[in-house]
C-alpha cells in the first residue's frame, strides 16, 4: 500500500517541477508543495537577473516532453532568459501542465518524519510511510503520507552572513538596514538611489558578486561620488574572474571579463585577505568594517553580502540524514564536489546512490544537495531527479546510468583555486554528471547573459 502513496516534492522551482515531470512520466503520483504564491517563487525574487545559461540548458527533458504534449512551444534555444523569463515562459506553464492537484501553492512543509516514529526508533523505518507535515497560508495544519520525499527546496532563503567565521559579524544584525544579501535591481530608481553617490562594499567572490560589480560600475560611471570596494576572503584575486574565452558557457566567461574590465577601469578597489569580524557604526551615520586582523574599511554606506547560501535543515530534524560534516552535502556526494579539492569545479558522475541517506526514500536534490559547495548548474539538478525518479520506480539500471556531461569552466590551477568555501552559490540551474569541469548553472549574472 505504501507504493500507492504519492511522492512528495518540496519546492516548485526548476528542480522540483522537473522531478514531478520525471515521476509522472514513470507512472507515479507526484505531489509538489510550494511555500510561495506561484511556481518559481524564489526565482521570481531575482527576476531582474539574466542567466548565463541558454534556454537549451534550462529546460529539463521530461518537462519539455510534458509541455510539448500540451502544445507548448519553447523559446529560442540559443537565447539567454532573465529570471522573470524563466518563470513566465517555462516554470509557470510547467506547473499548469502538471495541474493544480499536483502543484499545491501557498503550502509550507514544516516537517518530515517516519509515520509514528521519531528519529530514535529503528522499527518500521523501512516499511512505514513518510509523514509530511504542512502549514497552509491561512495558518491551518495538515499532514500527508508519502512513499518517498524529494527535497528540492533550494538554499535561496538562507544566505551566508558577512562574518568570516560563518556566523554573523559582530554588529551585522544591528546594521541590517544597510546590508543586502541579494543582487540589487538597479533598474529600479528607488533601489539605484541607495547606491548612487555612496560607498558600497561588495563581499563575495562568485558570480553574484561579479554581477553586482558590473551593475554598480555602471552606476559609478554616471553618479559622482559613487565608490565601490570589493572584499575577498581569499588572499588574491586569482581565478575569480573565471575562464573567459575558454569557458564553454560563453556568457559565463563574458561575465568575468566584464567585471575585470570594471576593475581595470579603476571603478572599484579590491581588498584581499579580509575576513570580516565586525561592522561598527560611526558618528557620521556610516559604518566601518573590521577584519580579524584588525584591518579597517572606513566610511561605508552600504554592504552587499554575496557570499553564497547554505541549506536549511531544521525541518528535517526527525529524518536520519547522512551529511558530510564539512559541506552539509550527502556523504557520498561531498568528496565529488568539495571546493577544497576540486579546483576546476569538476563533478564526477553521481545520482540516486550518492544522494541517498540512511533514511530510506528520502533525497535532497538540486542546490540543497550541494550543501555549502559553491556553484551548481540546473543541468545537474535535472539529471539528479531523473536518476532519483528511476530509483523510486525500481529501475536501478537507469538510476545508475550517467546521461550528462558538463561544460568546462576554462579554469584550472591545482587544489585551492576555489579556496573560499563561501564563494557565491546563487540559485538556478543545473549541471549534471560527467568529468567535464563544471561551475554550475545556478549563479547570478547580469543583463548581458550572466546568471547560470
Amino acid at each position: 500500500m505504501v507504493n500507492e502513496l504519492p511522492v512528495v516534492v518540496v519546492g516548485a522551482g526548476p528542480i522540483g517541477l522537473a522531478a514531478a515531470a520525471e515521476l509522472r512520466e514513470r507512472g507515479m503520483n507526484p505531489l509538489v508543495f510550494e511555500r510561495g504564491a506561484t511556481a518559481g517563487a524564489a526565482v521570481g525574487e531575482w527576476n531582474h537577473v539574466r542567466l548565463f545559461s541558454r534556454w537549451a540548458e534550462l529546460i529539463a527533458p521530461a518537462a519539455r516532453r510534458l509541455l510539448e504534449s500540451n502544445g507548448w512551444s519553447g523559446p529560442a534555444e540559443n537565447t539567454y532568459p532573465s529570471g522573470q523569463d524563466w518563470v513566465n515562459d517555462y516554470l509557470m506553464p510547467l506547473a499548469k501542465a502538471l495541474g493544480e492537484d499536483v502543484v499545491v501553492l501557498d503550502t509550507e512543509v514544516v516537517g518530515v518524519a517516519r509515520r509514528g516514529r521519531d528519529r530514535v526508533v529503528n522499527a518500521g523505518r523501512d516499511s512505514e510511510p513518510l509523514s509530511v507535515h504542512l502549514r497552509y497560508g491561512d495558518g491551518s495544519e495538515d499532514r500527508v503520507l508519502a512513499r518517498a520525499v524529494i527535497d528540492a527546496s533550494g538554499t535561496w532563503g538562507a544566505p551566508n552572513p558577512l562574518g568570516g567565521e560563518g556566523l554573523p559579524a559582530l554588529g551585522e544584525t544591528a546594521a541590517a538596514a544597510v546590508i543586502d544579501y541579494r543582487v540589487p535591481d538597479l533598474d529600479d530608481d528607488t533601489v539605484r538611489a541607495r547606491y548612487a553617490g555612496k560607498h558600497t562594499v561588495i563581499a563575495g567572490s562568485g558570480h553574484s558578486a561579479l554581477t553586482a560589480i558590473i551593475a554598480l560600475a555602471e552606476v559609478a560611471k554616471n553618479a559622482p561620488g559613487t565608490r565601490l570596494t570589493w572584499v575577498l576572503r581569499r588572499g588574491e584575486v586569482g581565478s575569480t574572474f573565471g575562464g573567459g574565452e575558454t569557458d564553454q558557457l560563453p556568457a559565463r566567461g563574458a561575465l568575468g571579463q566584464r567585471a575585470e574590465q570594471a576593475l581595470d577601469a579603476g571603478l572599484l578597489t579590491v581588498v584581499t585577505g579580509f575576513r570580516t569580524a565586525a561592522i561598527q557604526p560611526t558618528d557620521g551615520g556610516r559604518y566601518t568594517l573590521v577584519s580579524d586582523a584588525g584591518r579597517r574599511i572606513e566610511d561605508v554606506d552600504r554592504v552587499l553580502v554575496l557570499t553564497g547560501f547554505r541549506p536549511e535543515l531544521s525541518w528535517l530534524s526527525e529524518i536520519r540524514l547522512g551529511l558530510d560534516p564539512v559541506l552539509q552535502a550527502p556523504v557520498e556526494l561531498a568528496p565529488l564536489i568539495d571546493p577544497n579539492v576540486h579546483s576546476c569545479g569538476t563533478v564526477y558522475p553521481h545520482g540516486a546512490r550518492e544522494l541517498s541517506h540512511p533514511e530510506p526514500d528520502v533525497f535532497l536534490a538540486g542546490m540543497k544537495s550541494y550543501g555549502r559547495a559553491p556553484t551548481f548548474l540546473a543541468m545537474t539538478g535535472y539529471e539528479q531527479v531523473r536518476s532519483i525518479a528511476a530509483a523510486i520506480a525500481g529501475d536501478q539500471e537507469s538510476a545508475h546510468r550517467v546521461e550528462l556531461t558538463l561544460p568546462d569552466t576554462g579554469v584550472c590551477g591545482g587544489a585551492g583555486v576555489f579556496d573560499d568555501p563561501d564563494a557565491d552559490t546563487a540559485n538556478n540551474g543545473g549541471a549534471g554528471y560527467g568529468r567535464a569541469p563544471q561551475q554550475q548553472l545556478i549563479t547570478l549574472g547580469t543583463a548581458a547573459p550572466a546568471r547560470g
